[in-house]
C-alpha cells in the first residue's frame, strides 16, 4: 500500500459518503468489532469495579491494569500470525479466520477461570487469568484488524472503521452495562460465566465470514529478498539459513519497509501513534472507582454511563467515519485529539461539584461522542499506514504502540488519586493529551494534501 497521496481534487457528497455504511462487509464488521470489544472491559474497567466492590485499595486496581500491558507488546507474536498457518485449522478456515477462533477460545478458557476464581483467596490466580484473557483478545484483535484492512479498498476503511467501532461499544454496553446489571442481581463470578458464554458469537460469525484475498505483493518481495542478501541467507540452503530468511521476511521487512516507505516522517508518526491515546486510555483506569466514590450505585453507573454513554459513542463514531469520506484524514483527527484532552475538564468539575445524576449524564454524552469521533478517525489514520503484505504485523505495532505508553502510565492513575485526588489526577489526565495535538499540528503541516485525503477505490 502506497502513502497517502495527495488531494485528488474529489470531494464525496454527503449520500455517497453515508452510502459506504451499506456495503455488505462494512455491515459484517459490527460483529467482528463485538467480538474484539467484549474481552477489553472485563480486564480493564470491569474489572476494577469488581475488585473495588470487594474492597481491593485503590492501588492494587491501579497496577492490576498492567495486565493490558499484553495489548501493547502483541507487535512481538503478531509476525507469527501473519506468516505461519495454524495447523490443519489454517487449511480449513484460512490464515485470519484460523487464528481468529484460536484466540476466541482462549478468551473464553480465561473468563471462566476468572468466574471460578475468589480474588479475596488468590487474587495472583485472578490476575494470571485475566493475562490469559488479555493474551486472546489482543490476538484476536491481531486477526480483526488484518481481516478488516484487507478485505476492503482504502475508500472503506473509514466506514469499516465505524461499523468497528459501532460493534465493539456494543460489546463494552454488554461487557459493563450488562456486567453490572448480573452482578447487582447475582453476583460477579455469575457476571463473567455470562460473558465467556458470549464469545460464541465471535466464533460463529468467524465460521461464517469469508477469509480475504491475500495479495502479492512484487515491490515488497523485492525488498524481502534484498534483505536476505545483504546478510548473505538468499537462497535458502540449510535449515538455520530457512529459519533467518522467515525471521527477516516476517519481522525486519515489516519494519523496513514502513521506514522506506515514510523516511524522514517515519518517527514523527510513530510518536503520534503512541500519544495519541495517552489522555483517554489514563483516564479510564479510574472512570468506574471514581463512579463507585462519588456514591452512584451499579445500576446507576451502567444506565448512565454504559448504555446512555454508547449511545452517545455511536454518534460520535459515524460522524468521525463519515467526516473522514467528506474530508479526509487529519482534519478530524486534530478534532478528535482536542475534544478528548478537553472533555477531562468535565470530569474536573465533576469532582469538584456535588454529584448528580445530571452532572454525569452531561459528561458521560461529552466523553463518549468525542471518544467515538476520535476512535474512527485514528482507526482509519492507521489503517492508511499499512501495506497489505504485512497488514497483521504493522497494524499490531502501531496498535501496540498506541497503547503501550498509556497503559504504563495509566498503572498509576491510582497512586495519583490516593496522593492528589480525583479532580486533580483528571486535569493531569488532559495535560496528557497536548502531546497528541501538537503532532497533529506538525503532521498536517508536513502533510497539507492529507487534510483533505479522500482514499480513491484500489
Amino acid at each position: 500500500m502506497n502513502p497517502p497521496a495527495a488531494d485528488n481534487g474529489q470531494t464525496r457528497s454527503w449520500r455517497e459518503a453515508l452510502a459506504t455504511y451499506t456495503q455488505p462487509r462494512v455491515v459484517g464488521m459490527v460483529f467482528l468489532g463485538f467480538a474484539a470489544g467484549l474481552p477489553f472491559l472485563l480486564v480493564f474497567s470491569t474489572l476494577s469495579a469488581w475488585l473495588r466492590d470487594i474492597g481491593i485499595a485503590r492501588t492494587t486496581i491501579g497496577f492490576f491494569s498492567w495486565v493490558g500491558i499484553t495489548y501493547s507488546i502483541k507487535v512481538f507474536w503478531a509476525p507469527v500470525i501473519d506468516r505461519l498457518p495454524f495447523p490443519l485449522l489454517t487449511r480449513l478456515l484460512g490464515k485470519r479466520r484460523s487464528w481468529m477462533l484460536i484466540a476466541q477460545l482462549t478468551i473464553a478458557t480465561g473468563l471462566v477461570g476468572m468466574a471460578l476464581t475468589d480474588p479475596h483467596t488468590d487474587l495472583t490466580l485472578l490476575a494470571a487469568f485475566a493475562l490469559l484473557v488479555a493474551f486472546g483478545s489482543a490476538t484476536q484483535d491481531i486477526t480483526v484488524d488484518a481481516y478488516r484492512i484487507e478485505a476492503v479498498d482504502q475508500r472503506l476503511q473509514g466506514a469499516m472503521a465505524a461499523t468497528y467501532v459501532l460493534g465493539y461499544r456494543i460489546a463494552l454496553l454488554i461487557a459493563g452495562a450488562g456486567a453490572f446489571y448480573i452482578a447487582e442481581a447475582h453476583s460477579w463470578p455469575l457476571a463473567y460465566l455470562a460473558m465467556a458464554a458470549l464469545m460464541g458469537v465471535g466464533a460463529i460469525t468467524t465460521l461464517v465470514i469469508h477469509e480475504p484475498v491475500h495479495r502479492p505483493d512484487a515491490r515488497t518481495r523485492a525488498l524481502e529478498a534484498r534483505l536476505e542478501e545483504a546478510v548473505g541467507i538468499h537462497g535458502k540452503r540449510t535449515l538455520a539459513m530457512r529459519i533467518a530468511a522467515w525471521f527477516s521476511d516476517a519481522v525486519v521487512s515489516p519494519f523496513m519497509e514502513f521506514f522506506q516507505r515514510n523516511g524522514a516522517l517515519a518517527i514523527l508518526i510513530l510518536l503520534l501513534v503512541g500519544c495519541y491515546k495517552l489522555s483517554d486510555i489514563t483516564m479510564g483506569v479510574m472512570a468506574n472507582p471514581f463512579y463507585l466514590d462519588l456514591g452512584f450505585s451499579k445500576t446507576e453507573i451502567a444506565n448512565i454511563t454504559k448504555i446512555f454513554g454508547f449511545f452517545m459513542t455511536i454518534a460520535g463514531a459515524a460522524l468521525g467515519g463519515v467526516l473522514v469520506v467528506r474530508y479526509g484524514i487529519l482534519r478530524p483527527l486534530l478534532a478528535g485529539a482536542i475534544l478528548v484532552a478537553s472533555t477531562n475538564l468535565l470530569f474536573v468539575w465533576l469532582a469538584i461539584s456535588e454529584p448528580t445524576l445530571g452532572s454525569l449524564a452531561v459528561v458521560i454524552s461529552a466523553d463518549n461522542l468525542s471518544g467515538g469521533f476520535a476512535t474512527s478517525a485514528f482507526i482509519a489514520w492507521l489503517s492508511s499506514l499499512t501495506n497489505t503484505a504485512y497488514t497483521a504485523t504493522q497494524y499490531a505495532l502501531f496498535s501496540s504502540l498506541m497503547t503501550l505508553p498509556a497503559k504504563l502510565i495509566g498503572g498509576f492513575a491510582g497512586v495519583v488519586v490516593d496522593s492528589a485526588g480525583y479532580a486533580s489526577f483528571f486535569l493531569y489526565a488532559g495535560l496528557l493529551g497536548l502531546p497528541a495535538i501538537l503532532l497533529v499540528l506538525v503532521l498536517h503541516k508536513r502533510l497539507p494534501g492529507m487534510a483533505k485525503y479522500t482514499p480513491e477505490p484500489q
